[in-house]
């Protein structure tokens, strides 16, 4: 694949913020390191602690599976059966009035479409936070320091969304690793795939960037198309992004962001190509 990203010294290039991350993360990689320009621009396969150990009997059933659209619904069977989806009472939850215990990846990634700085968005975000500590910088408004209202307001947002699920975060761990899984055998050659983000012309003065390079909230919208990123803001961005940091896809799963061309792409800093306004 084509990559257009600068070629300059290490030693030139900014650092991720240091309040934009934290010192521990559940990764194989810290998340200074994974959050860099040195890391968009040279990446390695990322793994989050344990998964491949704990469900090694699912990445074996896909591996005997050539069809996607069966190995999708391998996955989905698996999901559904190991994280009793449709039985959490045999989980030991106990039906409550509003309860929430039946909310899973599905309904996430789904509450995603419809509004990235809702609950489900805040559950996102925050698994970002805790898998690969980054630091969300916008949720209903730019994040400027833990006082801020708008982190006042992704905290509870993300605490509520969580509230009385069914091992929401360990699904979300199993979802990003199978879309990895997927990205590997469609583009085993490619380490980046070029995408496209629009941004409003209000949160520009927001993202901190610094000559042709953009922070990125740590979980963001891109498209394949260029014209569809003109729906998620005026502003287009061109942007080479590691296959590693890509945590869905539209198609990847049926029924699910289907024909947005639409990538739930992980944060960090990342060189961009303004291509309109």
């Amino acid at each position: 694949m084509h990559d257009d990203t600068t070629q300059s010294s290490p030693s030139h290039w900014p650092a991720l913020p240091a309040q934009t991350y934290l010192p521990i993360n559940r990764c194989n990689l810290p998340a200074a390191i994974l959050g860099s320009l040195s890391f968009q621009r040279h990446p390695v396969a990322l793994a989050l602690d344990g998964v491949a150990e704990l469900h090694r009997d699912l990445w074996q059933r896909l591996e005997a599976i050539d069809d996607p659209m069966q190995r999708a619904v391998q996955f989905m069977d698996y999901m559904a059966v190991h994280f009793l989806l449709e039985a959490p009472e045999a989980a030991g939850y106990q039906q409550q009035r509003n309860a929430r215990i039946k909310l899973d990846y599905r309904q996430v990634l789904r509450g995603w479409m419809f509004d990235a700085d809702n609950r489900e968005g805040a559950v996102l975000k925050g698994w970002v936070e805790s898998r690969f500590g980054l630091l969300p910088i916008w949720h209903k408004g730019a994040i400027i320091s833990p006082e801020s209202d708008a982190y006042r307001q992704y905290l509870r947002d993300r605490t509520t969304g969580i509230y009385n699920t069914n091992a929401l975060e360990a699904q979300l761990d199993v979802l990003y690793s199978y879309c990895q899984y997927e990205l590997t055998r469609f583009y085993a050659d490619h380490s980046h795939l070029q995408l496209f983000r629009g941004i409003n012309p209000d949160m520009l003065g927001q993202l901190p960037s610094h000559e042709g390079v953009m922070l990125f909230n740590n979980l963001n919208a891109c498209s394949q198309s260029q014209e569809r990123a003109d729906e998620f803001g005026s502003l287009v961005y061109r942007v080479q992004v590691p296959r590693a940091k890509v945590f869905y896809f539209s198609g990847l799963l049926p029924g699910l962001l289907q024909g947005e061309d639409e990538y739930l792409v992980i944060g960090g800093l990342y060189d961009v190509y303004r291509i309109s306004c």
